[in-house]
């Protein structure tokens, strides 16, 4: 069964828990499968890449991870 959320892509959102506490950012993707959201700017990691077609130079890549959706509430603008 598809569960409904009230936050969608494009919302703003505040972060209530975790490292990034605090920030008010968009949200980018909603993962309702695993009741997950992916925030611009919030719970970033470093990912190593190897040199590929795709990405000519390897190196470090930032990439945001997902948050659980009861970690962020929505903000009105």
């Amino acid at each position: 069964m598809a569960v409904k959320f009230k936050i969608k892509k494009g919302d703003k959102v505040k972060v209530i828990a975790g490292d990034d506490k605090g920030k008010v950012a968009e949200v980018l993707q909603v993962l309702p499968k695993t009741s997950q959201v992916i925030v611009s700017g919030c719970k970033v990691v470093k990912k190593a890449v190897k040199p590929s077609e795709k990405n000519q130079k390897g190196g470090f890549v930032s990439i945001e991870k997902p948050i659980h959706i009861s970690n962020v509430e929505k903000v009105e603008d």
